[in-house]
């Protein structure tokens, strides 16, 4: 058992400051040596890589679905042992999707406030908090937080709807210079954006700035018992795993596991036309291609150096964006073709309109995996597919699975800890 405060923070809606605000908590707490663990609710590598940067620390994965409840509640005691206050920013609005960030705060009993963009309101602002605080009984709220305010008049207004069970927390003014840079999949990441501390030292200012005082982050038990390790069933294995601004989505957990079977992970960036490490297996996880495809098709030996490990028979792993770099040909979103790889036949096209969102169970020829998809492009490949996966909210994504000799190739971000084994089986060969 251990004991840490924590804070669950969502809002109404996307858009309304989620990230920044736990960005700001996390960066004042963290630079004043306080030990700040972030975790973010569902599938996302956008805002992690933020919340990292502003906590110091790596931001892990809250999903009922990709890890379950065990999962979710042992990372939970682990952060509590060695931090000084947990943060878990939530996904989408406070009640939307399913599992929904409600249902992840309803299932620790962590303590509820909501971030309302206060921009455009005056008394309404009370009627949706108060709101927001009934509509689940269960939850606990502890207060409200009221961002992008006009003037200090504003703010206090804000406060004096409120009743005394919801108090407001803080109120920051609006800042224009202080929003982060966005793109299609969402905000641009973090390694992406040189003056980011500096944006999070202002965040913090505002932050500080604007909290109104009694505000005390108050203990809770978290209890879990110990996760068994997995066996080390790839001990003495070396994985190469590409990272960089166009390869960028891995989740930490997964990386997590890779350690704990006893990979050696070799991490090397194909932008800065490294070469690929001698390795074992290859991952190539998601990210955005599409971007820097000129550079990646100028790489003078990877394509010759992956066709080379795939006529050895050694796994390589391709999800997503990563998929899309082993093609014949990418076509960004301007209407450019661009020469790839050529490892994977096929050819994919990125689009201005989303084509594909939603959780994905997929059942690889080892066992079952979970994951999600989130993407804008599309593919045309003769490969036929050899597995489908399936919704679990019954969406219309279902991502097909490829397999080419030893290349393993989806849209799907799979999540590594759903299924230790057979990610194992998978990179054993």
């Amino acid at each position: 058992m251990s004991r840490c405060p924590a804070l669950f923070i969502s809002a109404p809606s996307s858009g309304s400051g989620k990230t920044s605000i736990t960005a700001a908590i996390a960066r004042s707490h963290a630079r004043r040596g306080r030990r700040v663990r972030v975790f973010k609710t569902g599938p996302d590598f956008l805002d992690p890589s933020i919340l990292e940067r502003a906590s110091g620390a790596p931001v892990y994965q809250l999903d009922l679905f990709m890890g379950g409840f065990a999962h979710c509640q042992s990372l939970l005691a682990q952060a509590a042992a060695e931090a000084d206050l947990i943060l878990v920013e939530g996904v989408m609005g406070l009640f939307d999707g399913n599992p929904s960030s409600a249902d992840l705060a309803a299932a620790f009993g962590l303590p509820v406030v909501c971030v309302i963009d206060a921009s455009a309101m005056a008394q309404t602002f009370a009627a949706l908090a108060t709101g927001l605080q009934r509509f689940r009984p269960e939850l606990h709220h502890c207060g409200v937080i009221a961002n992008r305010i006009g003037s200090a008049a504003h703010g206090r207004m804000l406060g004096e709807g409120l009743p005394d069970d919801l108090p407001l927390i803080a109120a920051l003014p609006r800042e224009p210079r202080l929003i982060l840079p966005e793109r299609h999949l969402g905000l641009v990441q973090a390694l992406e954006q040189p003056g980011l501390d500096a944006q999070l030292d202002a965040w913090a200012d505002a932050w500080e700035a604007g909290l109104r005082p009694g505000l005390a982050f108050k203990p809770m038990d978290f209890a879990a018992e110990a996760d068994a390790p997995p066996k080390p069933l790839l001990q003495g294995r070396r994985i190469a795993i590409a990272r960089d601004a166009a390869f960028g989505f891995i989740y930490a957990a997964n990386l997590d596991l890779l350690r704990a079977l006893g990979v050696e992970l070799a991490f090397f960036s194909p932008l800065r036309h490294e070469a690929l490490p001698a390795c074992d297996a290859l991952w190539l996880p998601g990210g955005y291609p599409e971007l820097h495809a000129d550079a990646l098709g100028a790489h003078p030996t990877l394509a010759t150096a992956m066709a080379a490990h795939l006529a050895q028979g050694k796994p390589l792993l391709a999800e997503c964006g990563g998929m899309l770099a082993l093609l014949d040909e990418l076509t960004d979103a301007a209407g450019e073709a661009h020469r790839m790889a050529g490892v994977m036949p096929g050819r994919a096209h990125v689009q201005h309109r989303l084509a594909a969102l939603g959780l994905q169970a997929i059942a690889w020829p080892e066992g079952p995996l979970r994951g999600h998809s989130y993407h804008y492009s599309t593919l045309d490949t003769p490969l036929a597919p050899i597995a489908q996966a399936s919704n679990p909210n019954g969406g219309k994504t279902a991502e097909m699975l490829y397999q080419h000799g030893s290349l393993r190739a989806s849209y799907v971000h799979h999540y590594f800890p759903s299924n230790p084994e057979a990610v194992a089986a998978f990179f054993k060969g």
